[in-house]
């Protein structure tokens, strides 16, 4: 290692507390957000989470940040239309994690991510775009749910301008455990989807739309002001929360139907 290179990794350092412990307390390690971020401070945070056993995630990356962080991790998933970035666990050395909190029934009820980056057990979660405009954000959901190891699935660009699309997929719907629902413009399909399932759905209002759509702001509050009274939601173009809520839930639920031993 040069001297530029010992410096550098200093400065990285000193830049990111890392929190280890995230996975042992809330059942998933730590995720990057990219923005913001130099290339360099993200590698070295996959490092420092590899080196401990965990899987990583960083969204919001540029082109430029991902090729950094492949060229550090050839086994690198990148996604540039979600604009993520993930890693699994190194299995050799998978729930090695320094100084672990005693909550273990925590850990034991919310597995962290595994190599089976396409998501086991009967609990699957389901992202709804209306329009293919929604597949970014609606992509940053499913790469979340990926990196969690939950079965997810796609219905994409069934928006209420035409109900047919998604009349022919209730069905699947009524199947899901928890629908991500991804909509702009007036943001109306969480609405209708609740109104055909009995399982949890959240809303992700985009940006997508006209002048009047507030880059999100009237997506948003059209959902908040929605009459099914099984619809959440979360943020502005937000999808890796949305994923992230609905993966939490799919976990309890099959950690929850899980027979004891």
């Amino acid at each position: 290692m040069t001297t530029d290179d010992s410096a550098s990794n200093k400065m990285e350092s000193a830049a990111a507390d890392i929190d280890l412990q995230r996975q042992a307390r809330c059942g998933f390690p730590e995720v990057i957000y990219g923005e913001g971020k130099t290339a360099d401070l993200i590698v070295h945070i996959m490092k420092t989470q590899q080196a401990a056993g965990q899987a990583c995630l960083a969204t919001r990356v540029t082109e430029e940040q991902a090729n950094v962080v492949r060229a550090a991790f050839p086994a690198t998933i990148y996604n540039p239309v979600a604009r993520t970035v993930r890693l699994v666990a190194p299995e050799a050395t998978a729930g090695n994690f320094e100084n672990p909190p005693t909550n273990a029934a925590i850990v034991r009820s919310t597995p962290g991510p595994t190599a089976n980056a396409s998501g086991t057990g009967s609990q699957k979660v389901l992202v709804v775009t209306a329009g293919s405009s929604d597949m970014p954000v609606a992509e940053e959901a499913l790469e979340t749910l990926r990196w969690m190891n939950v079965a997810c699935e796609l219905i994409a660009d069934c928006g209420v301008a035409g109900p047919h699309r998604l009349q022919r997929h209730v069905a699947r719907l009524q199947g899901a455990s928890v629908i991500v629902c991804v909509a702009g413009m007036e943001a109306a399909l969480p609405s209708v989807v609740g109104g055909f399932v009995s399982c949890p759905v959240i809303g992700v209002p985009t940006s997508v739309g006209y002048g009047a759509s507030l880059q999100g702001v009237t997506a948003f509050l059209s959902m908040l002001t929605c009459c099914s009274s099984n619809v959440t939601v979360v943020n502005i173009d937000a999808g890796f929360k949305g994923g992230y809520v609905a993966g939490l839930i799919a976990s309890r639920m099959q950690a929850s139907a899980a027979p004891e031993n």
